[in-house]
Order: structure tokens, then sequence, then C-alpha cells
């Protein structure tokens, strides 16, 4: 059902060759270079979950383009980004809590 061509490329895309290096993996750099490196990809993801968030929230709720918005139109795009924050928040911290554990697993292995 998609409006646009070749939307669906990069779908799910959650890391490739063109990301820019961990700042850990850079070992004894500069931190200051360190630290713009975390910026532009905390950048970079910010905007990916944008571009996630508007093209699944207009393919959900624009069913006929026109020059303003319908009612339902606003309603449906006001509970799918909300959903869809709420949807990536819970991702976020379960990951959070998941790492968490392990890493509780691991230091009582180590014990």
């Amino acid at each position: 059902r998609s409006r646009r061509g070749g939307t669906g490329r990069d779908r799910g895309h959650t890391g490739s060759a063109m990301d820019p290096p961990s700042a850990a993996g850079l070992g004894g750099a500069d931190p200051q270079l360190q630290r713009f490196i975390e910026v532009e990809t905390q950048k970079q993801r910010f905007q990916q979950l944008v571009h996630q968030m508007t093209e699944l929230c207009w393919e959900k709720c624009m069913d006929k383009p026109g020059p303003k918005l319908d009612s339902r139109a606003e309603t449906c795009f006001v509970n799918c980004v909300e959903r869809f924050i709420d949807t990536s928040q819970f991702i976020l911290n379960r990951l959070e809590q998941t790492q968490k554990s392990k890493s509780a697993f691991s230091e009582s292995l180590s014990d």
C-alpha cells in the first residue's frame, strides 16, 4: 500500500558499515573527537526514528492528501506518533533491563 516509490529500502535499518564507529572502539583517541562522534551518532539515530515514524504514520493515516488535514486524519496522526514514542520508549527500557540483568549475571558468574 505504499504511496511513495522506494521507501521500503531503509525500513528496519539499525546499523551498517556507514554508521560512524563507536567512541569505545577508538581506543586512545581524543576525548573531544569521541564526544563529537557520540553526538553525531545520536543525531543520526534520532533522524532515523523520525523518518520511520513519519513514513509509518503517513501510510496509516493519510488516505487522500489535500490542502489541509481533516479531524480524523489529525487524530490518527496524534495517536500514531504517541504510540510510536510509547513503543520506542518501551523497547529502550526493555533493552536496558536486559543489559542490566546480563551484566549482573556475568558478575555473579565471575565471583
